[in-house]
């Protein structure tokens, strides 16, 4: 059986949301990109109907496109690979995936399988969030991981030495694809929660809390986020616009979080926070 590959340029506001409603369709690989994100399904599962359905619902709400083709399946590792290139963040950490060769030169290697869940480190907001990682003791820290995707930053914290980690998501397909890459990479002990905001409330207290997601959910889940972040502890926040990082940080001062500073990569931001 062939596979159809469906090429969506959207904004990253929407791709979680658009992610889920093609997980329904019958997709069950997805890797993002620049523009947007690519969707596999095997063809027999696919409906265009089903599919336009779906980009009509969304077609008001934001700036959206497509393309599609078919994939000969004895093609199938060889486009995965051409969408999954390996990539070096911060001069220090490679990011691959399995079928890849471990490389010789990276102080952390840290290995995804992406399925349907984004954080591959491809788009700027997962890069951004791992650069700012790099400038924070993580050694014998108790760290927060909201909106985990693939478990990227989660692996991350655990690669820099962190004791205990907690990761949240809000898809049950999102949460199983970050356990299986925290086992792939010896990090079966993360605690990978099925859920929002709700699911932190009461938690002991966190060193660093990492929250790649959107504005809106950061404007609205920041007090939960503060609600159990050790004084003098990080926050750390992207998936926003450098036009929405005033907001931001208005937020952030009606709640004592201090501004530390912000990296920035084609107008994505991602922002360091310490809670006083």
């Amino acid at each position: 059986m062939d596979f159809i590959e469906v090429t969506l340029k959207v904004n990253t506001d929407y791709a979680d949301i658009l992610t889920a409603e093609l997980g329904e369709l019958g997709f069950d690989a997805f890797v993002e990109n620049e523009e947007g994100f690519s969707a596999y399904i095997d063809e027999d599962k696919y409906s265009q109907q089903e599919l336009d359905e779906v980009i009509d619902r969304y077609a008001d709400m934001v700036a959206l496109t497509y393309t599609t083709q078919k994939i000969e399946r004895q093609n199938w590792n060889e486009e995965w690979e051409r969408n999954f290139e390996p990539l070096f963040i911060g001069d220090k950490v490679s990011v691959r995936a399995s079928f890849h060769e471990k490389p010789a030169n990276a102080e952390y290697d840290i290995v995804i399988n992406p399925k349907m869940s984004f954080g591959t480190g491809h788009h700027e907001t997962t890069t951004l969030m791992i650069e700012n990682q790099l400038t924070i003791d993580h050694q014998d820290m108790r760290v927060l991981d909201m909106g985990c995707g693939t478990g990227i930053l989660a692996i991350m914290a655990g690669e820099l030495g962190a004791k205990e980690i907690v990761a949240v998501e809000i898809e049950d397909w999102t949460v199983e694809n970050a356990r299986e890459n925290a086992e792939l990479n010896g990090y079966g002990s993360i605690d990978v929660r099925l859920g929002g905001a709700e699911t932190i409330a009461g938690d002991e207290p966190y060193d660093i809390i990492l929250a790649n997601i959107n504005r809106n959910v950061l404007l609205e889940d920041m007090p939960a986020y503060v609600a159990v972040l050790k004084k003098e502890g990080y926050l750390l926040l992207s998936g926003f616009y450098t036009e929405d990082l005033p907001m931001l940080q208005e937020r952030a001062t009606e709640l004592s979080l201090t501004y530390l500073s912000h990296r920035v990569k084609n107008n994505w931001v991602s922002g360091i926070f310490q809670y006083s």
